[in-house]
C-alpha cells in the first residue's frame, strides 16, 4: 500500500513535532554530575541556593511553604550516600554530594510545617559541621573534614531512624 505524498508529509510532520517537543522538555534541566573526576571541585552548594533561599542553612525567604514530603525526599537523598565512599576518581563527587544532601535536608527541616524545633539534633549537627567547614566547599577542605562530614551524615541517619514518622 502506497501513501500519498501529502499523507507521508503529514506523518513526517507529526513525528518531527513530537520529537522536538520531547527534546525541548529537558532544555532547562541541569546537567548531570555523573562522571565527575577526582580533580573536580564540588561547587559551593550552600551559597548557590535556589528558590529564594538566603543560604543553604537559612529558611526560605520567598515565603513558600515546603511540602510535608520534602524532609522525606531530602532524607532519602542523604541515605542514598550511605553505601558510597571516597574512592579514587569519585571522592570529590562523593564528598560534594554528602555536603549537598546535608544542606538540602537542613533546608527542608527548617522549612517543614512542624517547625525547625521538631528536628533539633540534626539541625544542630549540621550547624556544627558548617562551622567547621566555614565558607570553603572545595574538595580539599571537604577532604580535610571528611571524618566530620561522614560522621554528621551517619549521626543524622541514626537520629532519623529513631523518628520514622518524620520521613515515612
Amino acid at each position: 500500500m502506497c501513501l500519498s505524498t501529502a499523507g507521508l508529509a503529514a506523518v513526517l510532520f507529526v513525528a518531527l513535532a513530537a520529537l522536538s517537543v520531547s527534546c525541548g522538555a529537558d532544555a532547562d534541566a541541569p546537567p548531570s554530575r555523573t562522571g565527575a573526576s577526582a580533580s573536580a571541585q564540588p561547587s559551593d552548594q550552600r551559597s548557590a541556593s535556589p528558590g529564594g533561599e538566603s543560604s543553604a542553612t537559612g529558611a526560605a525567604t520567598d515565603g513558600a511553604a515546603v511540602a510535608p514530603e520534602e524532609v522525606r525526599n531530602a532524607f532519602a537523598g542523604l541515605q542514598a550516600t550511605l553505601n558510597d565512599s571516597c574512592t579514587p576518581g569519585e571522592c570529590a563527587y562523593f564528598l560534594g554530594r554528602v555536603d549537598k544532601e546535608l544542606a538540602r535536608l537542613d533546608r527542608a527541616m527548617k522549612a517543614d510545617p512542624k517547625g525547625p524545633g521538631h528536628f533539633p539534633e540534626p539541625i544542630a549537627l549540621i550547624a556544627k559541621l558548617d562551622a567547621e567547614l566555614g565558607d570553603d566547599r572545595t574538595f580539599e577542605n571537604l577532604k580535610k573534614h571528611e571524618k566530620s562530614l561522614i560522621g554528621t551524615r551517619d549521626k543524622i541517619n541514626v537520629w532519623m531512624q529513631g523518628h520514622p514518622d518524620d520521613y515515612r
